[in-house]
């Protein structure tokens, strides 16, 4: 492994050293694994609270592998596409449900027992198992979404390929996200934790914790279990003052909601839209 980082790595910093065969036989492996599941782009943390470790290596692999790589035409059944990227293939040996027309692309992985409804997973990115990417939500680039998560219809997690060291979004396990709801630009979203129809997160939104007497602001990272909708707040402007959008962690997932089935009640129980 430190073999295949080191020859990435140089390959990505010299941009002469990219046409060796060795470089494209480094980043195909470096492909290859991805897409098998055997490498990842962001590490979980080894102890609860600790932080992710993003392999920027990993992602310099995927730019190279764009740059190597000349567009073709794809026919599968009567559909036609015309990409760089080829489908990933032989999911029902991976134990991996895809519904027509959903796509994933190689070089992603999608754990046993996940689900893909016609929606999308791009390049570098990870579904745990159990989890359901449901009917035209998208996972972008590299984004790590664990496992038993419900990304709910229309969804869209963004993609963070560059700057290579640059964090991905990171749903982490159990987590329900709400339809049309946006997670973007790195934004962490921690452990069973519920976010409500609509909530669109990105790296400068104020998710405010208004469950204690006084407000709480994070930006960035959705604690474990908490509860979230979209919200509005006053900035004052040269033109005057107006409401600009926000987060809200109004409770705590209760542990009698802990299955996916009562994710509904979760949300009613605190006045959420599905």
């Amino acid at each position: 492994m430190s073999e295949l980082q080191s020859v990435i790595e140089r390959a990505y910093r010299h941009r002469e050293e990219r046409a060796k065969p060795e470089v494209r036989e480094a980043v195909e492996e470096v492909l290859r694994r991805l897409d098998r599941g055997e490498l990842r782009v962001a590490s979980p943390p080894e102890t609860e609270g600790g932080e992710w470790t993003v392999h920027g290596w990993v992602k310099q692999a995927i730019l190279l592998y764009f740059g190597m790589r000349s567009m073709e035409r794809m026919e599968v059944g009567p559909f036609e596409f015309h990409d760089k990227i080829p489908l990933k293939k032989n999911l029902d040996a991976q134990g991996v449900r895809v519904v027509p027309p959903g796509v994933a692309r190689y070089g992603s992985f999608l754990e046993p027992g996940a689900i893909l409804m016609p929606g999308y997973v791009n390049l570098g990115a990870r579904v745990g198992a159990g989890s359901m990417v449901d009917t035209w939500a998208t996972v972008g680039s590299c984004a790590q979404i664990g496992r038993d998560v419900h990304l709910a219809g229309g969804v869209g997690i963004g993609g963070v390929l560059e700057p290579p060291g640059a964090t991905p979004v990171i749903v982490e396990d159990g987590a329900f996200v709400g339809s049309r709801a946006i997670v973007v630009e790195g934004v962490r979203v921690g452990r069973e934790a519920v976010l409500g129809a609509n909530v669109v997160l990105t790296s400068s939104t104020a998710i405010v914790d208004v469950t204690g007497p006084e407000p709480r602001e994070l930006r960035g990272f959705v604690p474990p279990r908490s509860v979230v909708i979209p919200g509005t707040r006053p900035k004052r402007f040269p033109a005057g003052e107006y409401q600009v959008p926000c987060a809200l962690i109004i409770g705590t997932r209760k542990e009698s909601t802990d299955r996916k089935t009562s994710l509904n009640q979760a949300l009613r129980e605190h006045g959420v839209a599905v």
